[in-house]
């Protein structure tokens, strides 16, 4: 059996699951989050913890039990305190403004880039140069996050552009003659 599937998820007050043959759907205080299983594992509540097996010997089971049991456990966070993910912008110009639903970048274009972001997350941006993404679905967090970055990603030279706020750009050195 899948290491990572052997630890059992605790669930924090104020989470209620509920598991479905094909699928579990997992409520809290941020939301819903509901997830698709696969036939290759068997997902129990005991108590206040879920725990996920595989359905038989086969190694696409075993490695599928780990993977639903992380994906599990991620949504069980996500309903309970959230996700957050920070950009910051790095540029002469570059400013970002969150108005209800649309986030609007100056990325050093000819033209503002206004960029809609889908319901369930939310965007804030305390200063012009970051950018605060909040949900309770840990990949959604992430996919929108790219889809910002991928507007003006850091160049090599000069480190110009859009990035995570923990994420170290590594500056080429320029060509000399």
């Amino acid at each position: 059996m899948s290491r990572v599937a052997k630890n059992p998820i605790v669930l924090p007050p104020g989470v209620e699951v509920k598991i479905d043959p094909g699928s579990v759907s997992i409520q809290g205080p941020l939301g819903e989050i509901s997830q698709n299983l696969t036939g290759d594992v068997i997902v129990q509540q005991e108590g206040v913890s879920l725990l996920c097996k595989p359905s038989n010997d086969s190694p696409k089971s075993n490695a599928m039990s780990g993977t639903v049991r992380a994906l599990l456990a991620n949504m069980v966070r996500g309903v309970s305190s959230g996700f957050e993910r920070k950009l910051t912008l790095v540029g002469v110009g570059y400013r970002a403004q969150a108005t209800n639903d649309t986030l609007n970048l100056n990325l050093g274009f000819s033209h503002p880039i206004s960029y809609a972001v889908p319901s369930g997350v939310s965007v804030t941006t305390p200063t012009q140069t970051e950018i605060v993404l909040k949900s309770a679905n840990k990949q959604q967090v992430g996919q929108v996050a790219a889809e910002i970055r991928a507007f003006r990603s850091p160049e090599p030279y000069k480190g110009k552009g859009v990035r995570y706020a923990e994420e170290v750009v590594k500056l080429k050195e320029t060509k000399k003659k």
